[in-house]
């Protein structure tokens, strides 16, 4: 019987049935290897978010029946790697409760863990649309049936029967995007148009979570343009988000004419992208675009904006240098010679 040192450990050691999501920029799978990379110091986390790395823990252990969620948000240094302190102390909890090494795990023991959540630091409850997509994904991961919110949804986009958007539930829309195919797809992309904007909201904040094809991309920009036009500010941002798992030619295009356009580029629109198209920023044009612009905005949080971005690993590079090398009297030089001054103001 081994020691448990780490979370990886824990779930490798215990023989629970795993499965891992990323929960902060996006809900996607996430490896095991990456978690045992992350805690052992090799990498830096992947996917920051508020200098947290958010994961969701779907695992079973012993004989349980349903599987229990873990929520945790692991704090992150500057460069991205593990804090370790609290990660320990939720470590020590776990310990104490079924013993400092990996023995069998018996029902009773089973009962307690779940309740290492209440008054844990680590833990957190993520946003609605994350937990749908979650509980989603962990489904048809497992082999789950899908939840009764499916039916209406798949009946609707099809054009089957009568069903009213308003019957649309957000559990029912995250179902039937993460099961998406060519034909749901090519329905999706159909009816997108002519979506009431609160459904098309809610379907939105699904749809950033998956990949989507060239037809429902080519939708979301024709409808969120369309919003932009009628000043449906929160609509619009969500196409914007939801763009961000497009083909990286459809997106890296809408994201270039957004950024050329100081008009269509306020600073929901701007976070909108650094949050969940962060990989089309990946560019070597567009990233002192995007920053460009996020500087010239007195109503945007620049240093949030570039501060968020530099703690995703691919990006951390390209945006230091960006603002290292940013041109005297520009916007971005402006912006950081605020920053450093304001200190001394206030001394």
């Amino acid at each position: 019987m081994q020691p448990i040192h780490c979370l990886h450990d824990f779930f490798t050691l215990t023989g629970a049935e795993v499965q891992l999501y990323h929960m902060g920029r996006r809900v996607q799978p996430c490896a095991l290897e990456t978690l045992a990379e992350f805690e052992q110091g090799d990498s830096a986390w992947p996917f920051p978010w508020q200098a947290k790395a958010r994961l969701a823990m779907v695992f079973r252990l012993g004989e349980m029946t349903d599987p229990l969620i873990w929520f945790l948000a692991l704090p992150l240094d500057e460069q991205g790697h593990l804090d370790a302190a609290q990660r320990d102390a939720f470590l020590e909890r776990l310990l104490t409760t079924i013993g400092a090494s990996a023995e069998a795990i018996d029902a009773n023991q089973t009962s307690h863990i779940d309740n290492l959540m209440k008054d844990n630091p680590l833990a957190f409850t993520p946003p609605l649309a994350f937990q749908a997509v979650l509980h989603a994904r962990a489904s048809l991961d497992l082999g789950l049936a899908a939840s009764q919110h499916l039916e209406p949804v798949e009946a609707f986009f099809s054009g089957q029967g009568n069903a009213d958007w308003r019957a649309l539930g957000l559990q029912g829309l995250a179902d039937h995007v993460v099961r998406l195919d060519a034909e749901t797809s090519r329905d999706l992309s159909a009816r997108l148009p002519q979506l009431h904007n609160d459904v098309l909201t809610s379907l939105c904040y699904c749809l950033e979570h998956v990949s989507v094809d060239e037809a429902i991309a080519g939708a979301l920009r024709s409808r969120g343009e369309q919003l932009a036009r009628q000043g449906e500010i929160e609509a619009f941002c969500a196409c914007v988000r939801a763009m961000g798992a497009a083909p990286r030619a459809q997106a890296g295009a809408w994201y270039d004419a957004l950024l050329a356009d100081p008009d269509a580029c306020g600073p929901d629109v701007l976070a909108a992208m650094a949050a969940r198209g962060w990989e089309h920023l990946e560019d070597a044009e567009r990233l002192p675009g995007f920053l460009s612009r996020a500087a010239e905005r007195d109503d945007a949080d620049f240093l949030a904006l570039a501060r968020d971005l530099a703690q995703i690993p691919r990006l951390r590079l390209p945006v230091l240098m960006t603002l290292r090398h940013s041109a005297p009297g520009s916007a971005i030089a402006r912006r950081l010679a605020t920053v450093t001054a304001a200190p001394g103001e206030g001394a």
